[in-house]
């Protein structure tokens, strides 16, 4: 794991980095619903958020609901109303974002949240407190580590740098784990930029 000084360098510049799973009941947030959304900080101590929404659209996978094991009825009692939820969560990150530091929404497979989250803040709130850029971990991992795009399944990835293989599909402890792979992987590639910036003065 990378240290607290690593740790530290990362977020002493502009980005502030957030990382956020969500769980849904489909595939697209025009059908389906946004059900659960987990985030936390990568820095230490690390800031978690949670919430479950009652589902705002009735399109249902199988698939999805047997993946999150969630029940729509269920939400409907006990979910957080869209608009409340999506206003705790900018709440939320503008109370973690430290001053001068900008939000970055960070996710592994990050298309795939960023498209719900990004849809759901415009739709309840008129905007999106990350802005219109996210990060994916895993074409960050592909990068740094110079793998093939088949090699960045979370399994693989995981496997390689934690040893956490599955996913409990809970949105805040998939964000937990998944922090915990970007870590490693930032550290990995601060320890590459440190190397390459010796190597220049080096040579000059």
């Amino acid at each position: 794991m990378p240290t607290k000084t690593d740790l530290t360098n990362t977020q002493n510049s502009e980005d502030f980095y957030i990382v956020v799973d969500v769980e849904t009941s489909g595939p697209t947030p025009e059908k389906y619903a946004l059900l659960s959304i987990g985030a936390c900080t990568i820095s230490e101590p690390r800031q978690t958020l949670y919430i479950e929404l009652q589902p705002d659209v009735e399109g249902v996978l199988d698939e999805a609901m047997q993946i999150n094991k969630f029940s729509l009825d269920d939400l409907r009692k006990s979910g957080l109303p869209p608009r409340e939820a999506l206003a705790q969560f900018s709440d939320w990150i503008y109370g973690v974002l430290p001053e001068k530091q900008k939000a970055v929404f960070t996710a592994f497979n990050a298309p795939f949240d960023w498209m719900f989250v990004n849809h759901y803040f415009f739709k309840y709130l008129g905007q999106n407190p990350f802005g219109h850029k996210a990060l994916d971990i895993k074409a960050y991992y592909m990068g740094v580590y110079g793998v093939s795009w088949s090699d960045t399944s979370h399994n693989k990835v995981s496997a390689k740098l934690t040893h956490n293989h599955q996913l409990p599909h809970h949105a805040l402890k998939d964000a937990i784990m998944e922090a915990d792979l970007f870590e490693v992987i930032l550290a990995e590639s601060l320890k590459k930029g440190r190397k390459e910036n010796n190597h220049e003065r080096t040579d000059r």
